[in-house]
């Protein structure tokens, strides 16, 4: 999962049970909402292009910015869920 920021130690990612029907009502509300350029295609975070992967970015960009993580659908992580090349946008 590519990460919005490596300033804060807490991330909040989709929790692992939540459907991926779910997870694409939220990627779809938190993108109508949020700038999700990164998760578009060319986007630095666009890769892998899953809808798990693009929901996580979107529900940590929520967290970031207004400091929601909706324990319905997401779970905080105290560990830095990137991986690849952790390229931060």
């Amino acid at each position: 999962m590519c990460t919005n920021s490596v300033q804060g130690k807490t991330w909040c990612v989709a929790q692992s049970q939540a459907t991926e029907s779910k997870l694409q009502q939220v990627l779809d509300y938190l993108c109508g909402q949020l700038d999700c350029k990164e998760i578009q295609p060319g986007g630095s975070c666009f890769n892998p292009n899953t809808v798990r992967n693009h929901a996580s970015y979107a529900i940590d960009l929520n967290f970031q910015i207004n400091g929601v993580c909706d324990i319905s659908y997401a779970t905080p992580a105290v560990t830095d869920p990137s991986f690849g090349t952790c390229v931060y946008p």
